[in-house]
């Protein structure tokens, strides 16, 4: 035997030996039978010797037969068959390559049963799975396999219902690293009604205590799961959303804005885009200030996704006169629209213009009209009929626009009549 390596996942961790019968405890870790019940049987021994957690008396031992039929294989391959001891050898790595990963499964196992019964490790296997989640993409995966979405959940729904944030934190960190699939998302909400409740309690929660980054990160991650969740959800349970989410919406936009979060603003943007399609959730975010604060993120925005995504909600919140008001009653409202247009993409031309169209038709004063020559909203739109085809839907929009309020702009000192009718022949 000294002639071979031994793979150190046959040792155990108590007697430093092969282990003859490996038994996996509550805290996932394999150890020999023989040792851990000479363990445990000490009184003053009430811990597992790695990882030190409390390992209840009550807690039975799993036996790991993969690894035990490995361990076999490695004995009977390297010692009774020297003579074919090379390719012997080869071809237990492959299989113990393949079969390492089931311990795992077993741990992870281990540590989702103490949530449900071991109370008093709760915070310890929450701990656990998060180490595991962010080790590596094949735990992961493994976590997935064994339920570890549907158990962060719980555990997420529980701390909303207490009032606790004990174990939040991780619980959400390993549903942010383990991301979830369509049919995950759909499957949560169709077996948890008050996760977006849940969720929205995060959102709300106080900034006060002493670590503010931690409760940044909770905020975070709960926004991207809820960007997830909103998604995939149907109409009944978009349309059931109350002014209080809406108020939370805005709210964490101004957070993250603080923070200069700008992923979790997306996040965000995307959830207000994925509501406001229907008329009664697009009024309650306008009445939760939603225009004016976007107007504000957007005079501080770089980043073009952001950009996007802001005018694509500005033009569904202003299809609402309301929505019409609150931006023309931003001093920079209109200003702002309009430098947007032509330095951006053509996406946002596009929405630019459509925001440009429904307040020049439905809100278009005289105050208004002659506050687009005072902003350049006049010159910008000469400009999209100059660079945009003629068949673009861009350029039409803007056609529409110049020829709906040309008598009035016409007779204005501050604009360039020649190149106003150039434009429009």
């Amino acid at each position: 035997m000294d002639d071979h390596e031994i793979p150190h996942h046959f040792i155990c961790p108590i007697s430093l030996q092969i282990m003859k019968d490996p038994v996996t405890v509550a805290t996932g870790i394999t150890y020999d039978r023989e040792s851990i019940q000479r363990w445990r049987s000490h009184g003053q021994h009430k811990t597992c010797p790695v990882t030190n957690q409390p390992l209840p008396i009550n807690s039975g031992f799993t036996p790991n037969h993969n690894l035990h039929r490995l361990i076999e294989s490695w004995r009977l391959s390297d010692h009774l068959c020297p003579q074919s001891n090379q390719s012997s050898s080869l071809q237990t790595k492959v299989i113990y390559s393949i079969i390492l990963e089931i311990p795992q499964q077993v741990t992870a196992t281990n540590l989702i049963n103490n949530l449900k019964l071991l109370p008093d490790l709760k915070y310890e296997s929450l701990k656990s799975l998060e180490n595991l989640a962010s080790e590596n993409e094949n735990n992961r995966v493994c976590l997935k396999e064994v339920g570890v979405v549907e158990a962060m959940i719980t555990v997420v729904v529980s701390c909303y219902q207490k009032c606790s944030i004990s174990g939040l934190k991780e619980a959400l960190n390993v549903l942010y690293l383990v991301r979830l699939t369509e049919h995950e998302t759909r499957s949560i909400l169709s077996k948890n009604d008050r996760i977006i409740s849940s969720l929205t309690w995060v959102l709300d929660l106080d900034d006060s205590s002493n670590d503010i980054f931690i409760h940044t990160t909770m905020k975070f991650h709960a926004m991207v799961l809820l960007k997830d969740i909103i998604r995939e959800a149907n109409s009944h349970v978009l349309e059931r959303l109350n002014r209080d989410f809406f108020n939370t919406i805005v709210l964490i936009l101004q957070h993250l804005k603080v923070n200069n979060l700008e992923q979790g603003i997306k996040e965000v943007l995307h959830v207000m885009l994925s509501t406001c399609m229907w008329p009664r959730n697009c009024s309650m975010l306008i009445d939760s200030g939603a225009v004016f604060h976007l107007v504000e993120l957007e005079l501080g925005s770089s980043e073009k996704a952001t950009t996007e995504l802001t005018m694509s909600v500005l033009f569904r919140l202003c299809s609402s006169a309301d929505g019409r008001a609150q931006l023309l009653g931003h001093a920079a409202g209109l200003a702002l629209i309009t430098k947007r247009i032509g330095t951006v993409s053509p996406k946002v031309d596009e929405k630019a213009l459509m925001i440009i169209s429904l307040i020049s038709k439905f809100s278009g004063t005289d105050g208004v009209v002659q506050e687009m020559v005072r902003v350049g909203t006049v010159e910008k739109l000469c400009n999209v009929l100059q660079v945009y085809g003629l068949n673009s839907y861009t350029r039409q929009t803007a056609r529409d626009i110049l020829k709906r309020h040309l008598s009035m702009w016409n007779g204005s000192p501050c604009l360039d009549v020649t190149l106003l009718t150039r434009c429009l022949s």
